[in-house]
């Protein structure tokens, strides 16, 4: 969220205009009675929602429920592994695209040290909040001189980074496809110093191209939504904080559950509207994608997570 576009006088959601924690787990449940088997919790930064560990446990006791994760930029993760954990998380994503510090400040505008974040990954690992996947986005002439220093980072940890090709998500990011580099071209990078084979995707819709370390440190991932997109396999539905559906990252609007939840809807009148809007969705965003995209409103990341 640069600090030009949300800076102190930038209007956040009033509280009573969130959806409250009795209200997401009610419409998890009716994604999990569709076959929905993953939930993840994103941001915005989702550690700073006081009282988190309660809405994990309510997430985690919904029946069909199989993985639940969330991401994080980790700068409260260490404070928080044990509670997350012990409330019923299983797994953390967090945002890192560099470990070089004054490149992470450069980047994060953030005031927290990149150690910071490095704990918290420790601590989501002592946590059990295994494997820990890093999301990093790949700028070029920005960040795409250290991808090696990240990979090296982690080898052998067994946590799994994940490189990003730079995205239009939204439309404050400054995104530019120049500045785009080819997912071909980090694996090209690492190789080089840390050989790699490709392996097999572990379901149908895994968003991450995967690649091991052939001296068995462990893998990495590619996501690969400019050069290689993935919208024909994606089952990826998001829920903002105030209540809209959005079926697709790149979205420019949602569709409403908190109205009719709030007016009395019944769970299969609220059932029906998701089954009609999933029914319904053609997004292929990334498909389409040109230079002349750059000006369709998009929702920005920061509102409905990755």
């Amino acid at each position: 969220m640069p600090r030009e576009e949300f800076g102190p006088d930038h209007a956040f959601l009033e509280r009573g205009e969130l959806l409250t924690y009795e209200e997401i787990t009610r419409l998890a449940k009716l994604f999990a009675g569709r076959g929905v088997r993953k939930i993840r919790l994103t941001g915005g930064e989702p550690l700073v929602r006081r009282d988190l560990p309660e809405l994990v446990s309510r997430l985690a006791a919904v029946p069909g429920i199989e993985d639940l994760g969330l991401t994080t930029n980790g700068v409260l993760l260490s404070e928080y592994a044990g509670a997350l954990k012990q409330a019923g998380l299983h797994r953390v994503t967090v945002s890192l695209d560099t470990v070089d510090e004054a490149l992470f400040t450069a980047m994060t505008d953030t005031r927290a040290p990149v150690d910071q974040v490095l704990a918290g990954i420790e601590a989501a690992g002592v946590a059990g909040l295994t494997p820990v996947k890093i999301n990093a986005v790949v700028q070029r002439g920005v960040n795409d001189h250290t991808v090696v220093d990240l990979a090296r980072r982690f080898h052998g940890t067994g946590h799994v980074v994940r490189f990003i090709e730079f995205m239009d998500v939204g439309t404050t990011n400054g995104w530019d496809l120049s500045q785009v580099v080819p997912a071909a071209e980090v694996v090209s990078r690492i190789h080089e110093v840390l050989p790699l084979e490709p392996v097999e995707a572990s379901y149908v819709g895994e968003v991450a191209r995967r690649f091991r370390y052939r001296d068995g440190g462990g893998e990495i991932g590619m996501i690969t939504s400019v050069t290689r997109p993935f919208c024909g396999n994606c089952t990826r539905a998001r829920l903002s904080p105030h209540g809209h559906l959005y079926t697709c990252l790149f979205a420019s609007k949602g569709h409403d559950l908190r109205g009719p939840m709030r007016d009395g809807a019944s769970d299969d009148e609220l059932g029906a509207i998701l089954d009609t809007v999933w029914g319904a969705r053609d997004d292929r965003y990334s498909e389409l994608r040109t230079e002349a995209t750059g000006n369709v409103p998009r929702v920005e990341m920061s509102f409905i997570g990755g």
